[in-house]
């Protein structure tokens, strides 16, 4: 029988704690497991693993990259509808992942990370959670940067008498058939929910700046199709490798390159104006900012949408709210029944950083207040054996953001040999961190991301540093991971064994035209 004055048992240990089940957490649980290493656990808050595609559910989503190259290149899937992915058939291929690689004992769901601290004592992660505490070895932080909403300052918000909800928490409760429903925001998801929406209630449009547009050309795969993938794995690979071309290609169009940026928005323009007869209405859907400036957006029914008078566009910003009465900023206002948020994510400012302490019992929000930085999109300095996925530079404006995080598993797990053979902690030089954070705003000065004449949600607002995009192809982030010779982790003076050599392998995946 234990005493009052029992010492506490603490907590075992594993090697390698995961927070979040998203794309980012299986990928970093796969490149694990295929590692041969199994000493780790995934912890995820939510009851299931999805990620923004299980908690996205309003009508219309769907993926803007083409399914065969939005998935892991270890788990191809004949099997997709069309071209591009709905939602929910991107969870259920989470979901097949998950159960395939046999996850389900490595899986705490229902488990918040509600804080986790480095123990300089025992080189340790002390990681409290819902459910109790925790220890690790590493820390992978892979909580995704579309996982809380932003709800804009708005006065009178909260005064609304109806129903009102983000579009990443769609409430389906609320019958909006037949109502006056407001849509706050023109971003992707808002383009997306728009036109089913408007077939089944008045909807009205707040649109604070207008997006460039240009065709989506979703098709659906034929069971013939889909019964060739399946049977012939090579023809799948080509299909994948095809498009992994087409997106880099896509890169110059984004990233300012003249020709290409011009050719892209001309496209965008004739898209426009093929689908909006009406001049005046063009004028107000046209953006006045560069091409790619902010995130370009694929539809082949908004245009419709709103050219047929199904949706009243209302080409301002929402205001403030008086009861059922919605100002816009140019004066206009509106009595509508509901409110649809589609006003993005929190992704410059990490929720998450908040909740984690590195040595010293600084805050990853502190290490981050001029900005999210790293080497390699991945260690930050000040926090030792810890990891981001999809976090600072990681994401893309072009392709598919899988590719960034598989091979950011990759390094880690390479990473990890390291660890095992230095001692067991691995500390990012500072002077790694400073130079990689010099790189990207050297690589990403000229572009439209900085200079394009918008306000975006890749920029930082206090720093004014590009922290969210990988300035660069999905190409130049693999060739520059593969630069990482461990280095970043030593004292300076001391030589380190190469990652590469200790690994015995380059990346993750090679070239998209070598996949199998």
């Amino acid at each position: 029988m234990a005493t009052e004055n029992a010492t506490p048992q603490r907590p075992a240990v594993v090697d390698v704690a995961i927070v979040g089940a998203g794309f980012a957490g299986l990928a970093m649980a796969i490149a694990l497991r295929h590692a041969g290493r199994d000493d780790f656990v995934l912890l995820e808050r939510a009851a299931s693993v999805g990620g923004t595609w299980r908690d996205n559910t309003y009508p219309g989503v769907a993926c803007d990259v083409p399914a065969h190259l939005y998935g892991f290149a270890t788990h191809p899937n004949p099997d997709w509808s069309g071209l591009y992915a709905q939602g929910d058939e991107i969870r259920r291929y989470l979901d097949d992942v998950a159960a395939s690689e046999r996850l389900g004992e490595r899986l705490r769901l229902g488990t918040a990370m509600t804080g986790a601290r480095w123990d300089d004592d025992d080189d340790l992660w002390r990681i409290d959670t819902s459910r109790g505490p925790l220890a690790a070895t590493t820390l992978v932080l892979a909580c995704g940067r579309l996982t809380e909403p932003r709800i804009p300052a708005i006065p009178g918000l909260a005064t609304f008498p109806g129903p009102i909800f983000h579009s990443a928490r769609w409430d389906h409760s609320a019958d909006l058939a037949g109502t006056r429903v407001a849509v706050v925001g023109t971003g992707a998801s808002a383009v997306q929910l728009v036109p089913p929406l408007a077939r089944t209630a008045d909807v009205t449009l707040f649109q604070r700046t207008p997006a460039w547009i240009v065709p989506r050309g979703a098709r659906l795969y034929s069971d013939a199709e889909r019964s060739r993938f399946a049977s012939h794995p090579g023809e799948l690979a080509r299909l994948r490798a095809e498009q992994y071309a087409e997106g880099e290609t896509r890169f110059a169009s984004r990233s300012g390159d003249p020709d290409a940026a011009a050719a892209a928005s001309a496209i965008a323009h004739a898209h426009l104006e093929a689908q909006v007869a009406d001049p005046a209405l063009r004028d107000l859907l046209t953006p006045d900012y560069a091409f790619g400036c902010k995130r370009v957006l694929l539809s082949d029914e908004f245009y419709p949408a709103i050219a047929s008078g199904a949706v009243d566009l209302v080409p301002s910003a929402l205001a403030r709210v008086d009861g059922s009465t919605l100002f816009a900023a140019d004066g206009t206002r509106r009595d509508v029944d509901a409110i649809v948020l589609a006003t993005g994510f929190a992704t410059t400012e990490q929720p998450y950083a908040d909740l984690v302490e590195g040595e010293g019992g600084e805050s990853l929000a502190v290490h981050w207040f001029e900005g999210m930085t790293s080497f390699g999109s991945t260690a930050v300095s000040g926090f030792p054996n810890m990891f981001v996925l999809d976090g600072p530079n990681a994401a893309l404006g072009h392709s598919s953001s899988v590719l960034m995080i598989e091979e950011q598993a990759a390094y880690v797990t390479r990473a990890l040999v390291q660890r095992d053979r230095s001692g067991g902690v691995l500390r990012l030089d500072p002077g790694a961190e400073a130079a990689y954070t010099d790189e990207i705003a050297e690589a990403a000065a000229s572009t439209p991301w900085m200079t394009g004449g918008c306000r975006n949600w890749y920029v930082d607002e206090r720093s004014g540093r590009l922290t969210l995009l990988w300035p660069g192809t999905v190409d130049a982030f693999r060739a520059r991971l593969a630069q990482a010779t461990g280095s970043e982790f030593a004292p300076v003076g001391i030589p380190t064994p190469t990652l590469t050599a200790l690994s015995g392998e380059g990346n993750s995946t090679g070239s998209e035209g070598e996949q199998t």
